[in-house]
């Protein structure tokens, strides 16, 4: 389940049909309202995080619209939209497709040249792989260029531990980081706060930093990759929120 994928704004954007947005305790955690309303899923089910940070990050999402609902940028609300409508009945799937990004992670594939590149990459990845190993027991093995190496099964199988042993709510972040950084190891480095968001971001995109530097970057690309960190830094505040 990409989470960054199949999603598209209505041809017409809903205007905003509330003025205040507030927050509440309620059985089972935090919800959100709209003018003293229940904000609701897609599916009509109730609105509730688990921490009041989680919900105060979602609810500041819904008080900055405007005119219009721009449910793109709200990426929060997505996040737990599908925690709470979609992950409980496919774990076992979303847990899979985030060893499926472990088992060609993009930090273990590194350059052939130039060296410039290649340094990089040993400094930006090669810490973060082995601290993968230090702390969670996950062995990766490296590659050079493009083509495929497996990774060991037993490392894949603790990538799905991993990922099963978080809540609805992390784990909809987990696969959410994995599919924007093409890596499971730096949506696990995010979640357990070893690297902040733009170092994560940064570190998924060190080859298109290296060209850009050699060739220039146009606008379209550059709203791009600003688009993108930005997605990064919600998913940053959305692991510490569900930790608080």
């Amino acid at each position: 389940m990409d989470l960054r994928k199949g999603f598209h704004e209505p041809a017409e954007k809903p205007k905003r049909f509330y003025k205040v947005v507030s927050v509440v305790e309620t059985d089972g955690g935090f919800g959100v309202l709209l003018d003293g309303r229940n904000l609701r899923t897609p599916k009509a089910e109730r609105m509730v995080l688990p921490t009041l940070a989680a919900v105060e990050q979602v609810a500041a999402e819904w008080a900055a619209q405007g005119e219009t609902i721009e449910m793109a940028v709200m990426h929060a609300t997505r996040l737990a939209n599908t925690a709470i409508e979609t992950i409980g009945a496919t774990r076992e799937g979303v847990a899979a497709q985030i060893a499926q990004y472990a088992g060609s992670d993009l930090v273990c594939y590194f350059a052939e040249d130039p060296a410039a590149l290649v340094a990089r990459q040993e400094a930006g990845w090669s810490p973060l792989v082995a601290r993968a190993q230090a702390d969670e027991g996950l062995r990766f093995e490296r590659c050079t260029g493009i083509v495929h190496r497996d990774q060991p099964p037993e490392t894949l199988a603790k990538v799905r531990e991993i990922a099963l042993g978080l809540d609805d709510f992390a784990l909809a972040g987990m696969a959410f980081g994995a599919a924007l950084f093409g890596s499971a190891v730096l949506a696990i480095a995010l979640l357990r706060g070893w690297i902040d968001a733009d170092e994560a971001f940064d570190l998924s995109r060190l080859d298109e930093a290296f060209q850009e530097e050699k060739w220039g970057i146009d606008e379209e690309a550059a709203e791009r990759t600003a688009r993108l960190r930005g997605e990064a830094r919600v998913l940053e505040r959305w692991f510490r929120a569900l930790a608080d």
